[in-house]
């Protein structure tokens, strides 16, 4: 097998970043015009600027990517379904949101196969769409998705670079 091939085939191109960047920037565009319509400061309006910026963010990863992959399109059609009347995307309040466990969700009593079951279905948990894929194709999207939070996170501190400047 080509190493070039298999890396630039997990790897997101200089498109999919600039893709990436262009509709996270209107994004957050829309969300800083809605802000100023709102004079409230108070811990609940950050809390969905938060969540707004994070479905951006995640929303517009997803639209780069395209729906070649699962979990843009478990991104992009969870998107749609919390689309509200008025085009506006619906988030959940952060009461609402799982927190992550340090516990084993199997119990104390853990063989291998049973840990390796449990470390699966976390994986699944934590890969938009993942629930629906077998463990060769999860392994798959979870590289890809990897790489592209990776990309994701760089262009966002490229972005925090230019505008504190």
């Amino acid at each position: 097998m080509n190493p070039k091939r298999f890396s630039s085939s997990t790897r997101p191109s200089t498109t999919v970043k600039s893709r990436f960047a262009c509709g996270f920037l209107r994004a957050l565009w829309r969300i800083n015009r809605q802000r100023r319509t709102s004079t409230s400061a108070s811990s609940r309006e950050i809390c969905r600027r938060y969540l707004r910026v994070k479905v951006a963010a995640d929303v517009s990863m997803a639209s780069a990517v395209g729906s070649r992959r699962a979990w843009s399109r478990a991104i992009l059609l969870r998107k749609l379904r919390n689309q509200g009347q008025n085009g506006t995307v619906r988030v959940r309040r952060m009461s609402n949101i799982p927190r992550m466990r340090k516990r084993n969700i199997c119990g104390n009593k853990c063989t291998e196969e049973v840990a390796g079951t449990c470390q699966a279905e976390q994986l699944r948990k934590l890969v938009p769409g993942g629930e629906e894929m077998d463990m060769c194709n999860l392994l798959g999207e979870t590289a890809h998705y990897i790489e592209c939070l990776t990309t994701q996170v760089n262009v966002m501190r490229r972005i925090a670079e230019i505008l504190s400047t």
